[in-house]
């Protein structure tokens, strides 16, 4: 919080202290020694590296100045309170150019963005390319009960125009895009069953939308979803696809116009990869089906959930079978690819700390006793 002060614009630092004396952080690792992996560079760098990591794509895990919580979850802003809140995001992203700076190299950090104005949201995406956040731009949640048009609304296109000019990466974390399920005790059980299906909205609303229709360079990312949803998901768009050239889906009419020119798979293999966070075997194998040119390997540390400090052992429960040429894909070669990581740089240090290709290809046995990650717990 005192880091961010001194990025904020002059004009909002009197009421960003009385928004700082008022707030409670309710996140369990943003809380006591944990919270410092955020922020503290040397001490981020050294636990990756004792977990075999030497780069990592950077997702917000803090509360900016004038956030009512976490940012990947927050609900978007309203227009009495944007003017807060996109200064508070113009901090963070000015925080994250210098904290990305100390690691030059390993850090491939994520901008974020707001789709209230988007003449705003385009100058953001020029300041993330311009100040090197090689993550790209964090796609916010577009919540149905909000006062935002959908996705695939043509008000948007100057800004998936701008990100396949400047070959910026748009990425949408799980977490966002659910309704205000209220204050009753039942609401935080709702958000859990039903936060998934949010999430993955925008991945069909792009697709079906004519979004990658009409910009065929947009890189789009999901991530933190997993990946096993996808094939049946694609087959099923596809299948809408397929019936959609007899003009008709069931008593629905549909004209030719409206027919995309590929087919939504097509439009997959493209312009989306995913981010598989944890991955169980049972995920693992999903990978293969998605396509291993799409999928990406995440410890998500550092959350609870994450793989940290037992790396080594989800990547023995999930890819003890692969070939190592395809480990290598799904764990460097595709993210290094999407965000512009140097492997050859990051070769030697990889050498130093990562886990030996002989490590990998031996099956787990007995599952950490410590780790609440689902690596672990599911099939």
């Amino acid at each position: 919080m005192e880091q961010y002060r001194e990025y904020l614009d002059p004009e909002y630092r009197d009421e960003y202290d009385a928004w700082r004396g008022r707030y409670s952080n309710p996140f369990r690792d943003l809380q006591s020694d944990g919270r410092t992996r955020n922020w503290d560079s040397e001490r981020r760098v050294d636990e990756l590296a004792a977990d075999g990591v030497v780069a990592e794509v950077l997702f917000p895990n803090t509360v900016p100045p004038f956030f009512p919580t976490g940012a990947v979850i927050a609900r978007p802003p309203r227009a009495t309170n944007y003017a807060r809140r996109h200064a508070g995001v113009r901090a963070h992203n000015r925080w994250l150019a210098d904290f990305c700076a100390e690691a030059p190299g390993r850090r491939a950090g994520i901008g974020q963005i707001f789709l209230n104005d988007i003449d705003d949201a385009v100058a953001d995406v020029r300041w993330i390319k311009e100040h090197q956040l090689r993550g790209g731009a964090l796609l916010p949640g577009r919540p149905d009960d909000s006062e935002f048009p959908p996705l695939y609304d043509a008000v948007y296109d100057p800004l998936w125009s701008v990100c396949e000019e400047l070959e910026v990466p748009v990425t949408h974390h799980s977490g966002q895009g659910s309704p205000d399920y209220g204050r009753n005790d039942a609401a935080s059980v709702m958000w859990l069953v039903e936060t998934q299906w949010f999430s993955h909205r925008p991945f069909w609303q792009l697709i079906m939308g004519g979004v990658f229709e009409r910009h065929p360079d947009l890189t789009f990312v999901v991530t933190e979803q997993g990946c096993s949803w996808i094939p049946d998901t694609l087959r099923m768009l596809d299948a809408y696809h397929a019936q959609m050239a007899s003009g008709r889906v069931g008593e629905l009419k549909y004209t030719e116009d409206q027919r995309l020119s590929l087919t939504p798979s097509e439009y997959f293999a493209r312009n989306c990869y995913v981010g598989v966070s944890f991955p169980s075997p049972a995920e693992s194998r999903a990978m293969r089906t998605v396509g291993l040119d799409r999928v990406m390997w995440g410890s998500d540390y550092p959350h609870n959930e994450s793989t940290y400090p037992h790396t080594t052992a989800g990547l023995r429960r999930a890819f003890a079978d692969w070939d190592p040429v395809e480990v290598r894909q799904v764990t460097s070669e595709n993210t290094a690819r999407i965000y512009g990581f140097d492997l050859d740089a990051l070769s030697p240090l990889a050498v130093d700390v990562g886990p030996s290709v002989e490590e990998v290809t031996r099956p787990l046995d007995t599952v950490p006793a410590d780790s609440a990650s689902p690596a672990f717990t599911r099939r």
